[in-house]
């Protein structure tokens, strides 16, 4: 079973999973591409000679060392960076080899804003507040994509949650004094 769905509660839906706005990965390909010309065109203009293979070799390794930092990682905290809706809670998972997160009740959350400069107005990208009950500040999530709807689906959660529970403590409530009436 993958992630969000192993931790889900038997009652508890996704209603968005989503991972950080695609042009956080937009530099690391810019930098993959640079660094395939750069290497390429290191090779080429390694003299002719003895050490000629061992010199592409090393600028190979080079790019490839490079690549690691500058390419492979961010994609992979990218790709392993989750936040997710759903009808209980939002969870909150980043992490490649060692992973932290954060869940936050929906009955927690007293308030959900977002901010987005004209660029991020431009690419449909923004940054999520959230404050919550009894929290010493906000919970901020950067690179959310379409921060506005996810905002608007956040506080829609929030009411639907408190709704459900109202219902549910009345209907509990019912029956308690239903039973203690009969009874």
């Amino acid at each position: 079973m993958a992630y969000p769905d192993k931790v889900l509660g038997a009652d508890e839906e996704v209603e968005r999973h989503l991972h950080p706005h695609w042009l956080t990965v937009f530099w690391p390909i810019v930098a993959f591409l640079v660094l395939v010309g750069l290497a390429s065109f290191g090779a080429a203009i390694v003299p002719a000679g003895d050490q000629q293979g061992l010199y592409r070799l090393v600028v190979v390794g080079v790019a490839v060392v490079l690549a690691v930092f500058l390419v492979v990682a961010p994609l992979l905290r990218w790709r392993t960076t989750h936040y997710v809706l759903t009808t209980h809670r939002l969870l909150y998972r980043v992490g490649i080899l060692s992973r932290h997160g954060r869940d936050i009740g929906l009955s927690r959350i007293t308030d959900v804003s977002f901010r987005q400069t004209l660029w991020e107005r431009l690419v449909n990208s923004g940054t999520v507040s959230i404050e919550t009950a009894g929290e010493g500040g906000p919970t901020v999530f950067r690179a959310v994509p379409d921060s506005e709807g996810v905002q608007q689906l956040l506080n829609q959660l929030v009411e639907e949650d408190a709704d459900r529970r109202a219902r549910a403590g009345v209907g509990h409530l019912g029956d308690h004094f239903g039973r203690g009436a009969a009874g």
